[in-house]
């Protein structure tokens, strides 16, 4: 997990996640940089699972993403966001899925800040899909609804130069696609709070220029290649 300025969700969020999780698994937060209560919130828990760090200055949730996620010492890793909550059968349903895949994404309901409905599942509103293509092209999978394997992991470090151009889940998505097993659990497992302050647009499609996106693609691309031949 990732933290900056969560002090509206990042309680409620972590109550949800350490109720699910065993005395030997460990949350990993990298913080950057909170101007707000946040981390405070975060140690007033007391749990000996949750592992802070913090940054000495904001570098962006997709460097600060890469930095939690070297950090991680666990075979199976569960990408969060600070402001969602996780289905209290997340971890036991996608441990399951993780039984005969790398590499998996569920859905999630999407409800507002104060948790009311906006649409019962994400796969339904952009036509999730699997494979390599799909993502590349038209990416739809969420971070914060992605589990996977150590390996894939490892093949994702260290993370594209330009955190601008590719953000942390859509390179380990495409990492995912192409050289490991990957599933969607097509069941909601977090509800998926958007509101103002959201650092990313989870799935939204894009309002970038065709001139950028094709950019970002052919830079996938070129990085995706560099870690063929490495």
């Amino acid at each position: 997990m990732t933290t900056y300025n969560g002090e509206k969700y990042i309680k409620e969020q972590l109550k949800s996640i350490l109720a699910q999780i065993t005395e030997n698994d460990e949350v990993i937060i990298y913080d950057d940089n909170s101007k707000d209560s946040t981390i405070k919130i975060i140690r007033h828990f007391n749990d000996t699972r949750i592992k802070l760090y913090v940054n000495n200055h904001t570098v962006g949730y997709t460097k600060n993403f890469e930095r939690s996620l070297k950090k991680a010492s666990g075979d199976i890793i569960f990408l969060s966001d600070q402001d969602d909550i996780w289905i209290n059968d997340k971890v036991s349903v996608s441990m399951d899925y993780l039984k005969k895949s790398d590499f998996v994404v569920s859905d999630s309901t999407i409800v507002d800040k104060d948790l009311n409905l906006i649409k019962e599942s994400h796969f339904t509103v952009y036509n999730t899909k699997r494979g390599f293509i799909k993502n590349l092209l038209f990416p739809r999978y969420v971070g914060a609804c992605m589990a996977f394997k150590r390996e894939v992991l490892l093949k994702s470090l260290p993370f594209p130069e330009n955190s601008k151009l590719i953000a942390h889940d859509y390179w380990i998505c495409l990492i995912a696609e192409a050289h490991f097993r990957t599933s969607l659990i097509k069941k909601p497992l977090i509800f998926y709070r958007r509101h103002q302050n959201n650092a990313s647009t989870g799935g939204n499609r894009s309002k970038n220029t065709l001139k950028h996106k094709i950019h970002v693609r052919l830079y996938a691309i070129y990085y995706l290649i560099k870690v063929l031949f490495r």
